[in-house]
Formats: structure tokens, C-alpha cells, sequence
């Protein structure tokens, strides 16, 4: 069980959308490793890098704005049974949508996180091993 990587969410009117993903894309010079409209709720989605941009009307962005970040995972099932025993609360059970399956959860904090495990994993998603010094 791993968490691969965490995105920060970007949520922004569809006539602003374009124009972000292709500065960041620039800025960052990396090309959106994932793009796809998502007309059950009216959004177009875009990751480049370790961000997710989420694009809409105010109404269609309303259910996703309060969320705070994504967290993508090794195996959505097992964070599923997992996180309630450190003291989450799974408020929506993983389900499939058009990357894999995604599931959305409230840390004890208060944190809302998405958590999403892809269907077809990128090895770029993969946050580096830490590597920590020895010890005396």
C-alpha cells in the first residue's frame, strides 16, 4: 500500500482552462500527462506535473471545490479499509470513473482528500523513495 503521489486541485472556469494548462505546461515543460472531458459533470480535467486542473461553470465546480487535494494510490481497496482504522472517515466508497477508481475521504483534521487509483498507472506519478542518512 503506497500513496504515489499527491496533487494540488485547481479549479477554474472553463474559458480559463486552456490557457492554464498550456502555461503550466510551459512553465513546468511537461505536456498534460492526463486530459479528458468528463460531461457527467460538466468538467474537463487536466494533470500536468503534480497538478490537477478541474475546469467548469460555478455550478459544475461546486461539488469539487471544498475538496483539498488528490491522492493517488497503489490500491484504492486497501486505503478503503485501511484509513477508518487511523481515524478517517470514507465519505464516498471507491467507485469507477474514467481514469480507474476514485473514492473521497475526511482526514481527522478535517482535510477532504480525493483518492484515486489509476487504471493505467505513470511512472511519473511515482513520488521518489525517500532517502534518509544514517544514523549514529
Amino acid at each position: 500500500m503506497r500513496i504515489l503521489n499527491i496533487l494540488v486541485r485547481r479549479c477554474l472556469p472553463l474559458d480559463r482552462f486552456d490557457e492554464a494548462v498550456a502555461f503550466h505546461e510551459t512553465l513546468i515543460g511537461q505536456k498534460a500527462r492526463l486530459a479528458f472531458d468528463y460531461p457527467e459533470y460538466g468538467l474537463k480535467l487536466a494533470q500536468v506535473a503534480s497538478i490537477l486542473f478541474i475546469g467548469g461553470t460555478p455550478e459544475s465546480l461546486a461539488p469539487f471545490t471544498a475538496t483539498h487535494a488528490t491522492f493517488l494510490v497503489d490500491d484504492i481497496e486497501d486505503y478503503a479499509r485501511h484509513l477508518p482504522t487511523l481515524g478517517a472517515e470514507v465519505l464516498e466508497a471507491p467507485k469507477l470513473v474514467p481514469t480507474g477508481w476514485n473514492m473521497l475521504v475526511q482526514h481527522p483534521d478535517g482535510t477532504l482528500v480525493e483518492y484515486v487509483e489509476h487504471r493505467d498507472k505513470h511512472p511519473a506519478d511515482r513520488l521518489p523513495e525517500a532517502k534518509y542518512p544514517k544514523q549514529n
